[in-house]
């Protein structure tokens, strides 16, 4: 017994430091079992290094033996010690060697240890038959505290397994408590195994408030065993669901867990029973890897019992899974639907960019076209500039030459005849003619589309625009007031005015036939 507790004090100090808690037996919160759960997830990821210390003890305690296999020194019972809720098919094989020592001690000592292995293989007449064989006559005082021990441990099994028959439940129960009573009168007052024993039997008496204190009492100790701490833990969950108090039962349970994983303990009942609580809490990940992982336990130790035990989670297992896939797929389902929203508004953005580029793209083009018709309507001003500028030097010319002369009349009668005058109009004429319409080109036809069908301006055979044409042209071009319009086409202010009333008067719209003149070609 002393070996296996060695073992478990190096694999504690393996685990570092005790989880920080409430004071013992105090309530725990919300807060307490949010930073229990986190801890019990590290310490999950740890269990492999929990596991390899324990392996590698169990391989230093092997190589003894087969060092001593031909004596009866061999630490056979040591090495069972260490492999009881590892694995429990070497434990039985390494106690079946035991029993065959010369050693009666030893022999009922393998016999005693393996009555409360053979019930977790479910081999219930050979661990009754094995407790049988074990003569307390023959075996020292000081092993009885072991034997009540496995006989305690045995009956509690039977109890354990036998939950849905209640009169074999109720038998093995008692008889389970009966053997914790001789324990209690065995072992030392002192130790954390009879404080513990003392507590647990409250617990199975139905008495609670003593039982809280004194395994509160127990978890207070330094010197306990990660066994004991998982042990005492357990009740105090029980005792927590008992009353009603779901955090400190959440976190008892946690602490038990804890310290199974820290001692490298496969026969783990506290995980499997946080992971089904935390299910029923909602918390579907943690309650999935812990019973996962409970059920992975019971296999690799082969305990067949706890197999059964952890079957019965299966369904929460099964429906932990299907609630994770479920929320999986919404999961993904958001995932594609925000993605097709994506791609819409990505389909949406290209195509109002590719209309945006061709609407750039005409726009570019009336550019184009404008700065060709503007390059094209300056080269005829300044052409229209430097004939007029010609123009006026040989009428220069003329004039100084008349003057000159003495024709004075002859240049006076020129003058007055306005031949001149109309001669530079009608080329001027002609040259704005063509600038304009070189610029707006549908400009009669859409000044057509804004007058009355039977009022139409039609210019002339050979005349590109007439009066009429000529006024709203100048109008498109911004030069809306009469006197300007009346110097450049040479004629009086009352006659423009006339031109464009009844150019008005012709209109489909009057009201806004000069806006609409303005709007062509825009």
């Amino acid at each position: 017994m002393k070996a296996i507790c060695h073992v478990l004090i190096a694999i504690a100090i393996v685990a570092g430091t005790v989880t920080a808690s409430p004071m013992p037996g105090a309530t725990a919160s919300e807060s307490d079992v949010r930073d229990a759960l986190r801890l019990l997830d590290t310490e999950l990821q740890r269990r492999h290094t929990y596991i390899t210390a324990r392996q590698n003890y169990i391989d230093r305690l092997s190589a003894i033996c087969r060092a001593d296999s031909s004596t009866d020194e061999a630490p056979y019972p040591a090495l069972a010690h260490a492999y009881a809720g590892f694995n429990n098919d070497s434990a039985l094989s390494i106690l079946r060697r035991a029993e065959s020592s010369h050693s009666k001690d030893k022999q009922h000592e393998a016999r005693m240890h393996m009555a409360s292995l053979l019930p977790l293989a479910g081999l219930f007449d050979s661990a009754e038959a094995k407790l049988a064989e074990v003569d307390t006559t023959l075996i020292g005082r000081e092993s009885m505290p072991a034997y009540y021990e496995h006989a305690r441990q045995m009956y509690s099994y039977f109890a354990a397994f036998f939950e849905r028959y209640p009169e074999l439940r109720q038998r093995y129960a008692s008889q389970s408590m009966r053997m914790q009573e001789k324990l209690l009168e065995v072992l030392d007052p002192e130790s954390d195994e009879y404080l513990f024993n003392l507590g647990e039997h409250a617990y199975l008496n139905g008495q609670n408030p003593r039982a809280r204190v004194l395994l509160s009492e127990l978890l207070a100790r330094e010197t306990i065993s990660d066994m004991l701490r998982a042990r005492a833990a357990h009740h105090l969950s029980a005792i927590a669901k008992a009353d009603g108090d779901e955090a400190s039962c959440v976190y008892y349970l946690v602490q038990s867990a804890i310290s199974d994983l820290r001692s490298a303990t496969r026969e783990m009942a506290s995980l499997q029973e946080l992971g089904a609580l935390l299910y029923t809490r909602g918390d579907i990940d943690r309650a999935y890897a812990y019973l996962s992982t409970a059920l992975a336990n019971a296999v690799e130790c082969g305990a067949e019992v706890r197999m059964l035990e952890s079957a019965r989670s299966l369904p929460y297992i099964e429906q932990a899974y299907a609630r994770k896939a479920a929320e999986a797929h919404r999961r993904d389902m958001w995932i594609m639907a925000g993605m097709a929203v994506l791609v819409i508004v990505l389909i949406g953005s290209l195509v109002a960019l590719r209309v945006e580029m061709k609407r750039m793209s005409r726009l570019q083009e009336r550019l184009r076209s404008a700065n060709k018709a503007k390059e094209v309507y300056i080269s005829q001003f300044l052409t229209l500039c430097s004939v007029y500028m010609d123009k006026l030097k040989q009428f220069s010319k003329l004039v100084t030459r008349k003057i000159g002369a003495g024709q004075v009349d002859d240049l006076y009668r020129m003058a007055k005849n306005g031949k001149f005058v109309e001669e530079e109009s009608r080329e001027f004429y002609e040259v704005f003619d063509n600038a304009f319409l070189h610029i707006y080109p549908t400009f009669i036809d859409e000044v057509n589309a804004l007058l009355r069908p039977d009022e139409q301006i039609i210019p002339k055979e050979g005349e590109r625009l007439n009066t009429d044409l000529r006024i709203l042209a100048f109008m498109r071009l911004g030069i809306e007031d009469s006197s300007s319009i009346a110097q450049v086409l040479n004629y009086s202010l009352n006659t423009i005015y006339a031109y464009r009333n009844r150019l008005k008067a012709r209109a489909i719209d009057r009201e806004n036939f000069e806006r609409n003149i303005m709007g062509i070609g825009s």
